[in-house]
């Protein structure tokens, strides 16, 4: 096989942070964990060429222009393979891998495979698209993870017919397949619960997906004695969005004085978030976040009074994890001002 791989700017070697602006380069050969990808594919395949590019200059340019540029280098090489990653947890490069993969298949009818774990982003933007082998969040499984890509890879191009999910080590697409069971459904259901109650191994064959709960605090007793405060994961931000926060995965937050504001007038903020028409947001500020309804019920009394800042950032794409290290940050802020409850406003 002659195969391309994809890779962000930190694993192609140009740069950490600083560098996600860098456009699309090529390398000739492998670079980088494509050495691992080379060694994994064996003699008789060959990494021909290496895809750089930054993560914030491809997440940008997913609908402007990038996939263009990289599917006619993936054209020129005369690949039979794209690999994209693994990407771990960082969801920019997940979404972009999972964007050029579905976009090499499709107009190229060139198969493509990548490696995210469950709480990239870009698995559940991408699983129906392209498979996806389970990297899981630990960057010291490169090795073991590239081996079961090229593995899925190599069965894709040689059209084998592949395995379950579990067995294969990639993510579930969510199909559906008939299969001929050796016990009726009745028995393998007692067999489950019989494991389940004796504390023994069992799986599900419908498996759900389930979060942490998040446990929901008391009522406010008295709204009107109580200090409210606004959260808003739309983005909006004072000129010049003092704190950098991104369009999307946006791993970081800021808090903007409002004391004194009766609302928010337009051409006093921006809209940082990507991915939703912004023009509401900037022509009336409240729409996104409503300061004056909530100075209306302060002076009316329906509340107690309303916190003097309020705390923005972007939701747009965020993994789960980061979007709760967030959480926990204004919260513990919101609790050191003895906030009594927060509105919270989004897209």
């Amino acid at each position: 096989m002659r195969v391309v791989h994809y890779l962000n700017q930190f694993f192609g070697g140009l740069g950490g942070e600083e560098m996600a602006g860098a456009g699309v380069e090529t390398r000739p050969g492998p670079v980088g964990p494509g050495l691992a990808l080379q060694n994994a594919l064996g003699s008789d395949s060959e990494v021909v060429l290496t895809v750089i590019c930054g993560d914030n200059y491809a997440a940008e340019r997913l609908e402007t222009g990038i996939v263009e540029e990289v599917i006619a280098k993936v054209r020129e090489a005369n690949a039979d393979l794209f690999v994209a990653g693994p990407c771990f947890e960082a969801g920019r490069y997940g979404i972009s891998a999972g964007a050029l993969c579905a976009a090499v298949q499709t107009e190229l009818g060139i198969l493509a495979v990548s490696g995210m774990a469950l709480e990239n982003p870009g698995v559940d933007m991408y699983r129906k698209d392209v498979y996806i082998i389970d990297s899981g969040p630990n960057l010291a499984q490169m090795t073991q993870v590239i081996g079961k890509m090229v593995d899925l890879g190599t069965k894709l191009v040689n059209k084998e017919e592949l395995g379950m999910p579990s067995d294969e080590g990639y993510h579930s697409r969510g199909w559906i397949k008939s299969e001929f069971g050796t016990e009726p459904a009745a028995e393998r259901l007692a067999d489950m619960i019989v494991a389940l109650v004796n504390d023994q191994p069992w799986e599900s064959e419908v498996p759900v997906m389930l979060h942490e709960p998040v446990s929901v605090p008391p009522p406010v007793a008295d709204l009107s004695k109580a200090k409210i405060a606004i959260v808003t994961d739309g983005g909006l931000v004072p000129p010049e969005n003092p704190d950098g926060i991104t369009r999307q995965f946006s791993k970081v937050w800021g808090a903007y004085d409002i004391a004194g504001m009766d609302d928010l007038e337009a051409g006093d903020w921006e809209v940082a978030h990507g991915g939703m028409d912004n023009r509401p947001a900037l022509q009336d500020p409240d729409r996104l976040v409503p300061v004056d309804v909530l100075r209306e019920f302060e002076r009316d009394g329906t509340i107690g009074s309303l916190h003097n800042e309020f705390f923005s950032t972007t939701g747009n794409g965020n993994p789960l994890e980061n979007s709760r290290r967030l959480g926990r940050e204004m919260a513990q802020r919101l609790k050191d001002a003895k906030v009594d409850a927060v509105v919270l406003t989004s897209t």
